[in-house]
């Protein structure tokens, strides 16, 4: 299970609030080689659409971007550690605001 399985709560699209709140927690959006750059909102929606329908990449809509971009965006953003910092961001925020209970 990834950070982003753990976390993801949302129905539908990220709103303007939550995105508020996650851009700043993104790496830069650097274009690679060239291609056209999807949007980071964008590809983090198909993403946790992907999540939340327990779909396959290849089913992710057209809206969202390339399946392929938004798989390579999820991969490397679990190799370079992006998913945990959000994770860890998030819980930090919600615990801070009393939003976390701890016990078990």
């Amino acid at each position: 299970m990834t950070a982003v399985d753990r976390w993801c709560v949302v129905a539908g699209d990220l709103t303007d609030q939550e995105w508020e709140r996650l851009e700043p927690l993104l790496p830069s959006m650097t274009p690679q080689r060239g291609d056209r750059w999807r949007d980071h909102r964008q590809v983090i929606n198909g993403i946790l659409w992907r999540v939340e329908n327990g779909a396959k990449w290849d089913q992710i809509p057209d809206r969202y971007g390339p399946a392929k971009t938004c798989y390579d965006r999820f991969s490397r953003w679990e190799q370079d550690g992006t998913w945990v910092r959000i994770e860890r961001h998030l819980q930090t925020q919600a615990d801070a605001c009393g939003d976390l209970d701890w016990r078990a």
